[in-house]
């Protein structure tokens, strides 16, 4: 095996890697897992007020524009 095909695997694997990453993070962010999950107390009762989620519809859209630009 040469040097060049070693260093494109290796390359390979951490573009795939960082891909895979930004796109579970995307997602993550997009269904409300993560952060605000834990600050909330595990995702369990409602907002306290209906423009809540308006809000995080308008967040998901403007996420998933940007994800559409690639």
């Amino acid at each position: 095996m040469s040097i060049d095909r070693i260093i494109n695997m290796i390359v390979r694997q951490i573009t795939r890697r960082a891909v895979n990453g930004g796109i579970n993070a995307g997602v993550n962010a997009v269904s409300g897992k993560g952060r605000k999950q834990a600050q909330n107390g595990g995702g369990q009762g409602r907002p306290k007020h209906g423009q809540n989620g308006a809000k995080q519809a308008k967040q998901a859209m403007r996420m998933m524009r940007r994800m559409n630009k690639f």
